[in-house]
């Protein structure tokens, strides 16, 4: 990394004494010039620089994250200690990031945010021991923490200590995981070893054009490999949204994105140990459902948008999707029912006929360990037709993966409603929360078939040697799969065996969904006595 153009802003200490001390007065006047000095950062030449890229400003964007005059800076007097490769001549003030906290609709919040106009945002000592403090100071108060990333990485001339910084980050990333929310928010370069601050954190968001995230970039991707990529197609926002999943957000500008990132903390509680907040719903909680009888065809073949049905469930058809755009067979987000949180799961029948796969699995796993952390209740809409088949999932660890869901959901203590919307087949059907693997309660409609397969399938392997000798086989086949519906997938087959809870009128879904909510709310399910679980990785 090449350090960027940063104006030495100068020290304290700097006041003429020779005539005797000065008073408060004069150091108080001193003080608010170096304040100001402190808070205008570098000078105009690199502010400009910065908006020439499309990008605000870590005071412009501090002051979009936080409810107006909030804002409480710590160490804005923090300067490196660092010497040689010409640092000792460049002591900025902040040494390139603002930590501080305030309020987010009215609740505290930290930050943490990298100003790339000094030293390229990039970490050193200093820098480094800034943020350790506020992540500290964060866990201590039991507050949220948003990191505002816009950094070239490691100071290189800085050597080791700034490697050692990344490591003070990255364990109390891992020592306040599921005890605080962090959310990261990347408006910026993001290379190397930087990139694991992120990736440990509950949320990343990310905007379109500005904000790349990569182990190694382009120059080194082509030294080692010969191929030429640039650093849009390597790391941008648009590939981690969509191809490897290590963004759950993606904006077109800073501006949607930090507004969405507050919208975000207004639905997370402020630690593990409080409930998320509730607000006052004006959508009545008996509100019918009756174009659901619409929405969903009752022919199992049949795609539809499963968004559209949680949309009609929901508080005022608000749905914040978390991963939208990756493994979209599989759809995760935060709804409101009667004005409280909760966290949604459900298969999608819009892509690959709603069927669990590696990635689908990885994503549903994360989003209900998320939710379990914070006291969040899980609710599972479930049209699956079964994993996904074939040489390609088996062999990139399908088993493993499924089991990653399978584990999240087992352990998830908060309360946990499963609706069966239409189909649910073999073992997706166990691993989508089922009464069996600890559900609290399941409701299906009149449309539901719970088996190990569809009809067709298992008439073909139960009644297989029967349709081959028969006279026309077309015709037996078809009667086998008319006694087999009949008998084994008909709506009630589960209910009568207690693993549906009770077959409802979809028109009468939200609620009874909300009813059950209301009474799981003082749901307490104590842990055995472990240091931690194995879960599969």
């Amino acid at each position: 990394m090449t350090v960027t153009e940063a104006d030495d802003i100068g020290g304290a200490g700097t006041t003429d004494t020779a005539a005797g001390p000065p008073d408060l007065r004069a150091r108080v006047a001193e003080l608010s010039e170096f304040a100001d000095a402190a808070r205008q950062g570098p000078g105009l030449r690199s502010t400009e620089a910065q908006w020439a890229k499309g990008k605000l400003t870590v005071r412009e964007r501090i002051d979009l994250l936080f409810d107006e005059g909030t804002f409480r800076e710590i160490e804005r007097f923090r300067r490196h200690r660092a010497s040689g490769f010409g640092l000792e001549a460049r002591r900025p003030y902040t040494d390139g990031v603002v930590t501080g906290w305030g309020l987010v609709h009215g609740r505290k919040v930290f930050v943490y945010a990298h100003d790339f106009r000094i030293f390229g945002g990039s970490l050193g000592e200093a820098h480094a021991e800034k943020i350790h403090k506020l992540m500290d100071l964060a866990e201590s108060a039991g507050a949220p923490l948003v990191a505002l990333s816009d950094g070239a990485g490691a100071r290189i001339q800085e050597g080791v200590t700034a490697l050692a910084g990344y490591g003070g980050i990255f364990r109390r990333n891992v020592q306040a995981s599921g005890v605080i929310p962090q959310i990261s928010v990347m408006l910026g370069p993001c290379a190397g070893g930087a990139t694991y601050s992120p990736s440990l954190t509950d949320f990343v968001f990310m905007v379109e054009g500005s904000a790349q995230m990569y182990i190694t970039g382009p120059d080194v991707v082509q030294s080692v490999t010969g191929e030429e990529i640039s650093h849009e197609d390597l790391g941008g926002a648009r590939v981690h949204a969509s191809v490897s999943g290590a963004s759950g957000f993606i904006y077109d500008d800073e501006k949607e994105c930090i507004e969405e990132v507050r919208y975000l903390l207004s639905l997370l509680p402020q630690n593990n140990r409080e409930l998320p907040p509730a607000v006052h719903c004006d959508d009545p909680a008996d509100r019918r459902n009756d174009s659901l009888l619409d929405l969903v065809p009752a022919d199992p073949n049949r795609s539809y948008d499963m968004r559209a049905v949680i949309e009609e469930i929901v508080d005022d058809g608000d749905l914040f999707e978390v991963h939208a755009s990756w493994a979209t067979n599989i759809i995760c987000g935060f709804a409101r029912m009667d004005g409280h949180v909760v966290g949604v799961i459900a298969n999608q029948p819009a892509s690959l006929a709603g069927v669990l796969d590696i990635q689908s699995s990885e994503k549903g796993a994360r989003f209900v360990q998320v939710c379990d952390a914070f006291n969040i209740p899980l609710l599972t809409l479930v049209d699956v037709p079964g994993f996904m088949p074939g040489k390609e999932q088996e062999h990139g660890g399908i088993i493993r993966h499924g089991a990653k869901l399978l584990h999240a959901y087992c352990a998830a203590t908060v309360p946990r409603i499963q609706l069966i919307v239409r189909k649910a087949y073999g073992g997706a059907y166990i691993v989508m929360d089922s009464r069996s693997i600890g559900s609290d309660l399941s409701f299906a409609w009149p449309t539901n078939e719970i088996a190990v397969m569809g009809a067709d399938g298992a008439a073909n392997v139960v009644f297989r040697r029967e349709i081959a000798a028969a006279p026309d086989p077309e015709v037996a086949r078809e009667q086998r799969i008319k006694e087999y519906r009949e008998e084994l997938m008909h709506p009630y087959y589960a209910a009568e065996r207690g693993l549906v809870d009770d077959v409802i009128d979809p028109a009468l879904t939200r609620a009874t969904l909300i009813d059950a909510l209301e009474m799981l709310r003082t749901k307490h399910a104590p842990l055995p006595a472990r240091k931690h679980g194995n879960p599969p990785v």
